[in-house]
């Protein structure tokens, strides 16, 4: 697994071209050959960029699903709605297509955000906006989620 670190803007052209930042294309170096997949993210108006490994851990969990329950297979039908795969280039630039630009709203300008193993896709302003909402929110989202995990529990 990947850990990735960091957040970058940069832009995407008229074609949905971004040119991947050179701090995160380094650490992303020893798997660009497997390639990627790109899809909507379920809780925010962003995409979600996913590693070829880490995709392949998700939908191996996912196949254990029984798929003759209908939740399960409509929620495999949303989940995997859009998802295509995707390639950085020679030139180091990724293709985000337009369905998917359309869905996140994307404009020129964009933030790459590391979310451990995955990258997130923001259009800025959007990015800016999820951010910047509540910071109480936010310390009281971490008390919840991490406030009861001891050291001594975590992996």
């Amino acid at each position: 697994m990947v850990n990735l670190i960091g957040t970058y803007e940069c832009k995407v052209d008229a074609k949905g071209r971004l040119m991947v930042p050179a701090a995160i294309k380094k650490q992303l170096v020893p798997i660009l050959q497997e390639g990627f997949v790109l899809k909507r993210s379920v809780f925010q108006p962003c995409l979600e960029l996913y590693p070829m490994a880490q995709w392949n851990q998700l939908m191996k969990k996912m196949g254990g699903l029984n798929r003759f329950n209908k939740k399960n297979n409509d929620f495999i039908r949303k989940f995997t709605a859009g998802v295509k795969m995707v390639e950085v280039d020679t030139n180091g630039r990724l293709l985000i297509p337009k369905d998917l630009i359309n869905f996140a709203e994307i404009n020129k300008e964009i933030v790459l955000s590391s979310a451990i193993d995955i990258v997130e896709i923001w259009d800025k302003q959007k990015y800016e906006n999820a951010i910047d909402g509540g910071t109480e929110d936010f310390a009281d989202l971490a008390e919840e989620v991490m406030g009861n995990v001891n050291e001594n529990e975590l992996p």
